[in-house]
C-alpha cells in the first residue's frame, strides 16, 4: 500500500495530523532523515514508550514521542524534526504489515507522534512499532473493536483512576500489564496531578518527586509532567500492552476545575484560567493517545465507541463545561438551581440521545465524578416541602461533595428521567475521582429505595496511588474506615459496596446476561514490588439491580 507522510496539524491544540501522499522531494528528505543518527542522543530515542487508544471497528490510534538530541527534552521547545516510520503488523515480527506511513516528529508537538490509523479490519489484533534513525521503538500490541453488527459475547476491560506520581508506585498498572484478557484500559481521569513537589496531602512524605518542582502552569510544566509519568517502567508497560480509552478529570488541568477557574488556581500568581487551562490541555492531546476535535482554543474530548451489539461506551468531559462547586452550608439550596449544569447543554444533548438511540445492550458511561445521590439524609420532596423549606437544605439532602453529580442535582434528574422517559435500560457508569471503590444502584427517589424505580448502575474504582482515607487518618488498616463504610451505607441504602481505603483497579467484564466488576487492591503502593488481592466483586444483571458476587471473572 502507499505510504503516507504526517505533516503535523496546524490548529492550536493539535491533536491529529493530516495526512498526505510522500513523494518526490519529501521521500528523498524522509529517506535521509529515517537513515541518519541523532545528533546527540546518548539514552534510548524511544524512551516514552509506545502507547495506542480510541479502538474503532476500523481503526486505532498509535503513539510514540522521538528524543531527537539530548537537549531536545520535554517542554524544551528545542530539537530538529525528524522523519518517523510507523508500522502496523498482523505478527510481532512484522513479515506482514498491514498499514505504514511516515511522519513527522517537531518541537512544535513536543516530538510527540500521533497515528489515526484507518482501513484495518475490524475484531484483530495487531503489533505496532516506530522506526527513527534506524532505531526500532519498542513493539506495542493493539486491537481494533469488534464490527458493529458483530455479535461479541464477552468484553473485559481495566478500569483505572487517580494516578498520583508522588503517591506510590503504579503497582496497578503492573498487575494489569501482567493480563492476558482484557479488550481495553478505561482511565477516568487524574491520569496526572499538578501539584508542585511535596504539596500533595494524605502521606508523610512523597514516595518519589513531581518533576518539574513547581507547580505545573506552563505548556512546558505540563508536558514535562506528562513525560515523567510515561517513563514509570508499569505505565509504559501497560500502554505497550492494551489500548487506553481516557478522558480527563480535574488534575490534568488543576484542583477542581470548572469552566472558569479551579480551586488550585490563582489568577493572581498563576496568570489567565483560560491560557492554562488551553496549555494543559495542548499537552494532554500531545502525550494521550486520545481522538478528540478541536476548533481554536475549544476541545471536544466527549465521545463514544462501539464493540459490536453488546455495548457502546459513551466517555464523558464533566470539567469543561460545568458551573462552579456550591460553597458549603451557604449555596447548599444552589445544587437545585436548574440553571446550574455540570455537562453543558450540548453534551447533555449529545448524552441523553446516544443513550436513548444505542443500537446495543449494555450503555456503558465514563464518568469522571460520582453520580449517585451520597447525600445526608436522602430526603423525599413530596413528604418533606415543609423541611427543606425551613432548613434551606436541597430538597434531595444535604450533598457529602458538591463536586459530583449531588452538586448539580438538576442535570442529574434531567438525565434520569431522559432514561425513564426512553425506557433506557442496561445502563452502568463507570467512575473514578474518589480514590474508593463503590457499587450503587441509581435510584431515582434514594428515599424510596428499594421500593422505587432505578434507572441503572454505578461502579466507582479506586486510586491507583492517590490518597484514600486511610491514609489521610493515617489508621491500621480495615479499622477506622470499616464503621464509616457502614454508616454511609447505612444512609444510603442504594450503596450495595463501599471501601474507602484501599488503592487498586476493576476488571469489568460485559456480557449479555450481566455487567460485573471485580474490585482489586494492591498491598502497598509504596512498594514497587507490590502484590495484589481480590477485593469484592458485584454485577448487575440485564434489567436488574446491583447483586454480590462470589469471585472474580477467571481469567
Amino acid at each position: 500500500m502507499a505510504e503516507n507522510v504526517v505533516v503535523p496539524d496546524s490548529l492550536p491544540l493539535g491533536p491529529f495530523a493530516r495526512r498526505t501522499l510522500l513523494k518526490g522531494g519529501a521521500a528523498a528528505t524522509a529517506t535521509a532523515l529515517l537513515a541518519t543518527a541523532p545528533a546527540q542522543a546518548d539514552g534510548p530515542i524511544f524512551r516514552h514508550g509506545v502507547a495506542s487508544g480510541d479502538p474503532l471497528p476500523n481503526g486505532v490510534i498509535i503513539w510514540t514521542r522521538v528524543t531527537v538530541s539530548d537537549d531536545a527534552t520535554p517542554g524544551s521547545g528545542v530539537g530538529a524534526a525528524a522523519a518517523v516510520r510507523w508500522e502496523i503488523a498482523s505478527d510481532e515480527r512484522f513479515t506482514s504489515v498491514t498499514a505504514s506511513g511516515i511522519a513527522t516528529a517537531t518541537a512544535e508537538s513536543d516530538h510527540t507522534v500521533k497515528i489515526d490509523v484507518t482501513d484495518l479490519p475490524p475484531g484483530s489484533g495487531y503489533f505496532y512499532r516506530f522506526t527513527a534513525f534506524g532505531v526500532h521503538s519498542p513493539v506495542g500490541r493493539t486491537r481494533t473493536a469488534p464490527a458493529t453488527s458483530a455479535q461479541v459475547d464477552r468484553l473485559r476491560f481495566g478500569v483505572v483512576s487517580c494516578s498520583n506520581w508522588e503517591a506510590g508506585y503504579f503497582g496497578a498498572y503492573r498487575h494489569l500489564a501482567n493480563r492476558t484478557d482484557l479488550d481495553a484500559i478505561v482511565h477516568l481521569g487524574d491520569y496526572i496531578y499538578e501539584y508542585g513537589r511535596g504539596k500533595y496531602g494524605g502521606r508523610s512524605g512523597a514516595v518519589r518527586p513531581h518533576e518539574p518542582a513547581n507547580e505545573i502552569v506552563t505548556l512546558a510544566d505540563y508536558r514535562i509532567r506528562h513525560a515523567q509519568y510515561k517513563t514509570d517502567p508499569d505505565l509504559r508497560a501497560l500502554h505497550a500492552r492494551v489500548p487506553f480509552i481516557c478522558t480527563w478529570d480535574d488534575h490534568e488541568f488543576a484542583d477542581n476545575a470548572w469552566s472558569g477557574g479551579a480551586n488550585n488556581h490563582d489568577p493572581a500568581t498563576e496568570g489567565d484560567w483560560q491560557s492554562r487551562r488551553a496549555a494543559s490541555a495542548r499537552a494532554y492531546l500531545e502525550w494521550m493517545p486520545v481522538r478528540a476535535t478541536s476548533s481554536g482554543a475549544d476541545v471536544q474530548i466527549y465521545r463514544r465507541l462501539r464493540f459490536g451489539g453488546l455495548a457502546e461506551l459513551s466517555m464523558l468531559d464533566l470539567r469543561s463545561y460545568r458551573d462552579q462547586e456550591v460553597k458549603p452550608v451557604a449555596g447548599w439550596r444552589e445544587v437545585d438551581n436548574p440553571a446550574r449544569t455540570i455537562t453543558g447543554k450540548a453534551q447533555m444533548d449529545w448524552l441523553t440521545s446516544g443513550l436513548a438511540s444505542a443500537p446495543v445492550q449494555w450503555k456503558l458511561v465514563g464518568n469522571s465524578v460520582m453520580i449517585a445521590p451520597l447525600v445526608f439524609p436522602p430526603l423525599e420532596p413530596a413528604t418533606t416541602q415543609a423541611i427543606t423549606t425551613m432548613m434551606g437544605v436541597p430538597q434531595s439532602g444535604i450533598p457529602a461533595n458538591g463536586d459530583q453529580w449531588d452538586g448539580y442535582t438538576a442535570d442529574r434528574r434531567t438525565l434520569f428521567q431522559s432514561m425513564i422517559d426512553q425506557q433506557v435500560g442496561d445502563v452502568v457508569f463507570l467512575t473514578g475521582d474518589i480514590h474508593s471503590s463503590w457499587a450503587a444502584d441509581l435510584p431515582v427517589d434514594p428515599a424510596n429505595y428499594p421500593a422505587g424505580p432505578t434507572v441503572g448502575a454505578e461502579f466507582v474504582v479506586p486510586s491507583v496511588t492517590s490518597s484514600s482515607l486511610g491514609e489521610l487518618l493515617n489508621s491500621a488498616p480495615r479499622t477506622v474506615a470499616v464503621p464509616v463504610e457502614e454508616s454511609v451505607k447505612g444512609v444510603n441504602r442504594h450503596l450495595r459496596y463501599v471501601e474507602m481505603e484501599s488503592h487498586g483497579y476493576g476488571i469489568l467484564e460485559v456480557t449479555p446476561a450481566q455487567a460485573q466488576m471485580d474490585w482489586f487492591y494492591v498491598t502497598d503502593v509504596a512498594d514497587p514490588n507490590s502484590g495484589v488481592r481480590h477485593g469484592a466483586s458485584f454485577a448487575v444483571g440485564s434489567g436488574g439491580r446491583v447483586e454480590p458476587r462470589p469471585g472474580p471473572v477467571a481469567q
